[in-house]
């Protein structure tokens, strides 16, 4: 068995294409076709549903795909390793993270390059929770910030970063006398522009406004934590983003933050890694990268 044809197998399974395929693996399409097929000769089994074109894979592939990805992530975390034992930490590291924690992202990679200055960044933002799940598993990624109770029925390595708590934006009205905090009963009558429902972001916002009883029809929705402060600034909207983001924004003029309370809620946002056994060179300097960085008190500290 070589680690070619397990890169062959897993290519093919990512873009189920087999010119597209060889395509991302630098060969010729019979030569792919043909280190696959001596991958099933070898293993005894078929592991691609063969027709005119694609037709997927079969069960016995699908488990050999995820063996073939533990495989070659080792691989590539052992050269890593000897690398940065001979010349320091080099290479790419790849972080995803959902919307609502790009700035805690922020917080990471700085110093992580300052620590690692032959080492590369890679951030994947916007992600949507089940799109992380399903890359750190395929090992597409070697590390995400996103919410524990996203990853809690999986076997990951978390970090615990910060606790995500909310505020309600609002342009500011003069003179401005507006309550010191707000209720979610409260702030769902306001003409709120919101994230994207299919967003964990907006189910948590939609999960409390059930505690209390309501239920908001936003006007505007978006896929963009940057995009509720542009709604908001525009004049007609308010909404509730996370108090994390205003450590980006500040407090922009003319809007206020009025935090949200009764009930008093909050998320607690980690770093995740595959659970793999060492871990990977490149996931513990950015864990040590953690230890350091101090994030939650640095999200409470709004930039002057």
């Amino acid at each position: 068995m070589l680690l070619r044809q397990l890169e062959y197998l897993v290519a093919l399974a990512r873009v189920r294409h087999f010119a597209k395929a060889a395509q991302a693996c630098y060969v010729s399409q019979p030569a792919l076709s043909e280190g696959i097929r001596k991958l099933e000769e070898e293993l005894g089994i078929p592991l691609v549903q063969r027709g005119r074109r694609f037709d997927g894979l079969t069960p016995e592939g699908e488990r050999v795909v995820l063996w073939a990805q533990r495989i070659l992530a080792d691989r590539d975390a052992m050269r890593n390793e000897i690398q940065a034992l001979r010349a320091g930490l080099s290479g790419r590291l790849r972080i995803g993270t959902v919307p609502t924690a790009s700035t805690a992202v922020g917080l990471l990679t700085q110093p992580f390059c300052a620590a690692n200055p032959l080492a590369t960044v890679q951030v994947f933002a916007d992600l949507r929770a089940e799109d992380i799940v399903t890359r750190l598993r395929a090992y597409e990624l070697d590390a995400a910030v996103t919410y524990q109770s996203s990853v809690a029925d999986h076997d990951f390595k978390f970090v615990p970063l910060y606790r995500e708590r909310h505020v309600l934006l609002t342009q500011r009205t003069a003179p401005d006398t507006g309550p010191v905090d707000i209720s979610w009963e409260e702030a769902a009558q306001y003409p709120l522009c919101l994230l994207d429902p299919r967003m964990q972001g907006r189910q948590i916002l939609d999960a409390v406004f059930a505690t209390v009883g309501v239920s908001v029809t936003p006007r505007v929705e978006t896929d963009s934590i940057a995009s509720l402060f542009a709604q908001v600034r525009a004049g007609q909207w308010a909404s509730i983003v996370p108090y994390a983001w205003l450590h980006v924004f500040g407090v922009p003029a003319g809007m206020r933050a009025v935090p949200l309370v009764r009930p008093v809620r909050s998320e607690q946002i980690g770093l995740v890694l595959p659970a793999r056994e060492p871990v990977s060179v490149i996931g513990q300097a950015l864990m040590d990268v953690v230890g350091r960085s101090g994030i939650s008190a640095a999200l409470e500290r709004l930039p002057e």
